[in-house]
């Protein structure tokens, strides 16, 4: 096992031990999502702790972070400990549906990169289980406890594939969410979107803005798209 540290241009973290190393769905997701300096956050399901990490070097006020696997935990907490900003960053070992009746904080911005698959086909392994499929967290729990600790005013924002996005979608509306914008994400040019970073409101929403974003061209480079958006981050851009 590559136990080494992963450098982002501003902070280094480690994510080996957790549920889910490091990919593009996360990185993406957090440089797309809106924050304030005046924004207190919630992270559901962290993982090794990037979502928070980036959102605290755009600006964020702080950010509270909720994780129920306990080496994911562990390694959250190292990164956060280790970072720039530990003084506005916290990690939590509990799961979220019990976190949500138990906390007194209501939250300006909630994010999550959730359980992903609705099937039945599961990955062997037991914690790709947990990091996959909603078997540990559904929809619907997700949906409910982040509806408990939102502000009036506050962002709910998710990445799921395009198709469990769709489904979601109908879920939270049936809630009262409202979607409030989308990046529908394209893998290569001239594919189908194949994951969609979503923000929610509880308030009625005049028009959804929906935008379209390509990662590589069709020779499998960057788009200028992608490595504009990214720069901040990667060593490579």
């Amino acid at each position: 096992m590559d136990c080494r540290p992963f450098f982002f241009k501003r902070f280094g973290m480690f994510h080996h031990r957790s549920t889910m190393r490091i990919g593009t769905d996360a990185v993406l997701f957090a440089q797309w999502v809106d924050v304030k300096p005046s924004d207190c956050a919630l992270d559901i399901g962290t993982g090794s702790g990037v979502i928070p990490l980036i959102l605290s070097q755009k600006g964020i006020g702080s950010v509270d972070a909720v994780e129920l696997d306990k080496d994911s935990y562990e390694e959250a907490k190292q990164n956060f400990e280790i970072s720039v900003w530990n003084e506005k960053l916290k990690v939590i070992n509990t799961d979220v549906r019990i976190f949500a009746d138990d906390v007194n904080e209501n939250y300006d911005l909630i994010v999550s990169n959730p359980p992903f698959y609705a099937s039945d086909v599961k990955p062997i392994k037991e914690k790709k289980v947990m990091a996959r499929h909603v078997s540990t967290l559904s929809f619907n729990d997700l949906l409910i406890s982040a509806k408990k600790m939102m502000k009036g005013d506050a962002r709910f924002a998710v990445v799921l594939p395009f198709y469990e996005s769709r489904l979601f979608i109908k879920e939270a509306e049936g809630l009262g969410f409202h979607l409030q914008k989308e990046m529908q994400i394209i893998p290569i040019e001239g594919k189908d979107a194949n994951r969609v970073n979503m923000q929610f409101v509880l308030n009625e929403v005049d028009e959804v803005e929906t935008e379209l974003f390509t990662i590589r061209n069709k020779d499998y480079s960057y788009t200028e798209d992608y490595k504009i958006f990214l720069k901040d981050y990667y060593l490579d851009f």
